[in-house]
């Protein structure tokens, strides 16, 4: 997994350069940055189980065929491990929002994860809508001003936003 920092060291090596001026703009943007994005990653990992829950639970409602006799979550170990996946996901979300970047979960936790689907008879259209479901709630907690650093998160909020959509696009 490689921070922002890593990466922009890492494509300055590659070429043999120095690092530019924008590059080293955009790193000391992170920087101070970097108590927002600790507070998100703080409320995200604070709400995880409401936030797994409550997409779970959405889903359900939702898509009450899926989760009723002969649907690929009716037995309640396959239920299991339908929240259990959503927990795995927003946990690789919040490291990709500590970390800048998307890679840890793009290698650990979303390759592959279509073909699992596949595989196992799971509506990858379902488990899509449950991370949507997620990322709603996720952006409403991270977006609460109250006891968070001030300052404009919207690029912030965006950037988590893109690693759900990232997420939600690897399954469907």
């Amino acid at each position: 997994m490689l921070d922002a920092f890593s990466r922009v060291v890492e494509q300055a090596d590659r070429k043999g350069a120095y690092l530019s001026g924008d590059e080293i703009n955009a790193l000391q943007a992170v920087v101070a940055d970097s108590n927002k994005r600790l507070d998100v990653v703080n409320r995200l990992t604070s709400n995880a189980s409401s936030i797994v829950a409550n997409a779970y639970r959405g889903l359900v409602a939702e898509r009450p065929q899926v989760f009723n006799p002969g649907g690929a979550c009716f037995h309640h170990r396959n239920q299991a491990a339908c929240i259990r996946d959503l927990g795995f996901i927003l946990r690789y979300v919040t490291y990709s929002v500590l970390a800048g970047d998307s890679s840890a979960m793009d290698d650990r936790c979303l390759n592959g994860l279509r073909e699992t689907y596949q595989a196992l008879g799971t509506p990858g259209d379902a488990v899509a809508s449950g991370i949507q479901k997620m990322k709603e709630a996720a952006i409403s907690i991270a977006n609460d001003s109250n006891g968070i650093t001030r300052g404009d998160c919207s690029q912030l909020i965006s950037e988590v936003a893109s690693y759900f959509d990232r997420a939600a696009s690897a399954v469907a």
